[in-house]
């Protein structure tokens, strides 16, 4: 993707740099995809200047860098029905049928979740008889049709889950009174009379109900992926996200689509990613860092544009879940990675062998970081991690001494507020110490450890997530977690903006609104910091510029 080459010089506007030597400017000129002058400077290129803007008093700031972002699901769930304006069992069955009359008889109907999005929370709750539409009332709005309503996808909401199909799609996928999931946590419903009611709730956080029991339900194809990334992109930039890293890992298909649009010179959005692996154990695991990975070790093998660095290992997961997820590769339904079950013997031999060839190891810790700590000694011991920048992700309750020896060992960190915080909250309203020690910002910032925020695409808007980091507030009770932790917006600006190119090794070009560094800045809809946090959850970007190219502009209202 080329950068535009002309001079473009923004002015009077309040722009925030994130550069010591000078935070704040009222022009910036960008040539050839970097910043090239601030101030009088940029003003003095004006004249020459193939475009000038009067940005009249708007906030500029670096463009975010989503460090946790699923970019690729959320232009999937356009392509769907939505049912998100139905109140009644009667609206969804008239977009069945709608669908229905569109649709080629003997093709499958499948929608977006019952719910509100973009958590679906509830569910069916939201209409008014409180449940899903029964296989009989689906088999009359779409007598010739298999249809599948699934259940939300486990990390947008909260379990359970509700999925409902009609008699027609419940028999092309074998499903009888007899059939059994291999996975936990999942009921297949029955009526008064021991038969199908066409409902399957999943208890899950992770999804098992199209792996394990739908294998005749479309999976989203290649070529809908492409579909999806593309509009995934301009939602993003919309939100002025100029970068993303994928550090919970992308499955090879995932790898493949992003890949295409970067051939084709549609790929718009700086691009890192970690590859999620498909070995079933520890020696296949081996081949394939040995022969296999090359291309991911170090700082990987790419471009500006797309890079692919690093593995994700998982620490945990549930076998079966694993199991019948591989059993559908390619296709990896909303998650875009592959699933894990790692034990703890395992997940230490994976590190070894991770070091050994030289591959960043990418983790999500969750309320376990003090189990992981003594394996990355260990390693350590014997492949120094310090320069590797390997990356603890999702980072929830943690010890002090944790986090002094992911800064000793030069280990980066990256947290998701809105998951742990907001959405998920209620599991650490009666800590001890009031919930200092889940995801502590405060502390990081005291220790200097290199941290950057994401948003995990729940939702995917960064200033929900710099609300939720500021006021630290679970969702239902309204209670605020660790109030000792909470983050000032030029914190949470930093390591949501800059801080994230220390990931990928790019701190050097990328980051800072600073001549020489990359033209990648979004202009707000509003100024942050003349509001109250709760104000923030609305703003988003008027225009949003990467490597000097304009990828995003609001409509004038």
């Amino acid at each position: 993707m080329g950068a535009t080459r002309g001079l473009l010089v923004l002015h009077n506007g309040q722009i925030h740099t994130f550069d010591a030597r000078h935070p704040r400017a009222h022009a910036i000129a960008l040539r050839n995809g970097s910043v090239v002058a601030l101030d009088d400077a940029a003003m003095a290129l004006a004249q020459q200047a193939e475009a000038v803007r009067d940005l009249q008093g708007a906030c500029v700031i670096p463009g975010f860098n989503d460090t946790h972002a699923h970019m690729e699901r959320e232009g999937l769930k356009t392509l769907r029905p939505s049912l998100a304006q139905a109140r009644s069992v009667a609206d969804v069955l008239n977009v069945v049928r709608e669908r229905a009359r569109l649709t080629p008889k003997g093709q499958y109907i499948v929608t977006m979740p019952v719910g509100t999005p973009p958590y679906y929370f509830g569910g069916p709750a939201q209409l008014r008889e409180a449940r899903m539409p029964t296989r009989e009332e689906l088999d009359a709005a779409a007598p010739d049709h298999p249809v599948y309503i699934p259940a939300h996808f486990g990390n947008w909401g909260k379990p359970p889950g509700r999925a409902a199909l009609n008699s027609l799609a419940l028999r092309r996928n074998g499903l009888t009174p007899a059939s059994q999931s291999r996975c936990v946590g999942v009921e297949i419903g029955l009526d008064a009379q021991g038969q199908l009611n066409g409902e399957i709730v999943e208890h899950n956080n992770r999804p098992t109900i199209e792996f394990d029991l739908l294998p005749d339900v479309p999976r989203f194809g290649f070529a809908e992926r492409i579909q999806g990334l593309r509009i995934s992109q301009r939602l993003y930039h919309a939100q002025g996200v100029t970068s993303i890293y994928e550090g919970h890992g992308s499955a090879p298909e995932t790898i493949s689509v992003y890949r295409r649009l970067w051939e084709e010179g549609e790929l718009t959005m700086r691009t890192s990613l970690v590859v999620s692996p498909t070995w079933d154990n520890l020696t296949e695991a081996a081949r394939a860092m040995r022969d296999w990975l090359a291309v991911a070790r170090g700082r990987g093998l790419g471009d500006p544009w797309l890079r692919v660095s690093g593995v994700h290992l998982a620490y945990g997961g549930d076998a079966a879940v694993a199991c019948c997820a591989r059993q559908d590769l390619p296709n990896t339904g909303w998650s875009g990675f592959v699933e894990q079950a790692v034990t703890p013997a395992d997940y230490r031999a994976l590190c070894f062998l991770a070091a050994e060839h030289d591959l960043r190891v990418n983790t999500i810790v969750g309320d376990r970081l003090h189990e992981i700590v003594p394996v990355l000694r260990e390693v350590d011991a014997r492949f120094p991690l310090n320069g590797r920048r390997w990356v603890m992700q999702h980072i929830a309750r943690a010890r002090r001494e944790d986090l002094l020896a992911l800064k000793s060992l030069g280990i980066l960190a990256t947290t998701i507020p809105t998951y742990c915080l907001w959405k998920g909250g209620s599991a650490y309203l009666d800590e001890t110490d009031g919930g200092n020690a889940v995801v502590p910002h405060a502390t990081f910032e005291e220790l200097g450890l290199t941290y950057a925020l994401a948003t995990d695409n729940i939702p995917y808007q960064p200033f929900f997530t710099l609300w939720v980091a500021a006021r630290r507030q679970e969702r239902v009770s309204g209670r605020t977690i660790g109030p000792g932790q909470a983050l000032s917006l030029q914190q949470g600006l930093a390591a949501f903006t800059v801080a994230g190119a220390r990931l990928t090794f790019d701190e050097d070009w990328k980051g800072p609104l600073y001549p020489g560094y990359a033209a990648d800045l979004a202009v707000l809809s509003d100024d942050p910091f003349s509001q109250e946090p709760e104000e923030w959850k609305t703003l988003h970007s008027t225009l949003t510029i990467v490597g000097g190219r304009v990828v995003h502009e609001a409509e004038a209202a």
